[in-house]
């Protein structure tokens, strides 16, 4: 019986031990977790107001902030896995598996972040231009490792995933820093042609949104069934392309308007036989 007692007595020593041992090292996890990703978020802002300061590229700034973070988290994870006890070489298996599990699971995932790298390498584009990509018009904000955000003209904002944007035709607004506007308008036939086109230029001419280099062209574009219709070809830096859209457009009906010139309509020759 005594020595059935210390046999046991042994056994539950070694087991409190064996818990003592790894609640410490669970604690010490915790601790240095929690430690971690606070000193991880400081690493960050200050990366982030460097960042703000330098010259680092608008577009790179959001993707190098993710991947640093990533880095830095899976770093913490590492060590925290050393603080317990986990052997490297078994780390280093499950690591691989959960890898293995995640990619299967996040393929499209994956998919986008590849796209994502590969703007970054071609440079369709940057933050800060206008672009039309998948049916949306307007401003990059961001380029993301997932995904690319765009700020529209009606203050929305689109997120489109990376891999969406590669694999559709994308329109680059800003790459020439001018814009040509095709502004089309119709005068009846038998109406002064060239008194109309030197009304048009003077509206172009004295628009503070119209660039003069290029100058801007007034050009006979077809003769339709009812009218003669023109075409005002004014060029615009990209931010003020709405302006010469919408306001010019007005200004050009106004000032035919006022100079006699009136809508076409309609018309039929009828020949009458006797």
């Amino acid at each position: 019986m005594e020595n059935i007692s210390k046999s046991l007595s042994s056994f539950f020593s070694s087991i409190f031990n064996g818990v003592g041992e790894w609640g410490l090292s669970l604690i010490g996890a915790l601790v240095s977790l929690i430690i971690g990703l606070w000193i991880i978020r400081m690493i960050m802002k200050a990366i982030s107001k460097g960042f703000d300061k330098s010259k680092v590229d608008e577009t790179l700034k959001p993707f190098l902030i993710t991947l640093i973070g990533f880095g830095l988290k899976a770093l913490l994870f590492i060590t925290i896995a050393q603080i317990v006890g986990v052997p490297m070489t078994s780390f280093a298996v499950l690591l691989g598996g959960v890898g293995i599990a995640i990619g299967a699971a996040f393929n499209g995932s994956l998919g986008h972040l590849a796209s994502g790298i590969m703007l970054l390498v071609f440079r369709p584009f940057k933050v800060g231009d206008l672009i039309e990509v998948n049916g949306e018009l307007g401003f990059v904000k961001e380029i993301s490792v997932f995904v690319t955000v765009l700020e529209t003209f009606q203050n929305k904002t689109a997120i489109i995933p990376n891999g969406t944007v590669t694999a559709n035709k994308i329109v680059n607004y800003t790459s020439k820093g001018t814009l040509r506007v095709d502004m089309p308008f119709a005068i009846r036939y038998g109406t002064d042609i060239a008194k109309a086109k030197e009304i048009v230029l003077d509206i172009l001419k004295e628009d503070i949104n119209v660039l003069q280099d290029p100058q801007p062209r007034v050009a006979v574009n077809n003769l339709g069934e009812n009218a003669v219709e023109l075409l005002a070809l004014p060029y615009s830096g990209v931010e003020e392309y709405w302006d010469v859209y919408w306001d010019t457009r007005q200004k050009i009906v106004e000032a035919l308007g006022n100079s006699g010139y009136e809508a076409p309509f309609p018309q039929r020759v009828v020949t009458m036989e006797k």
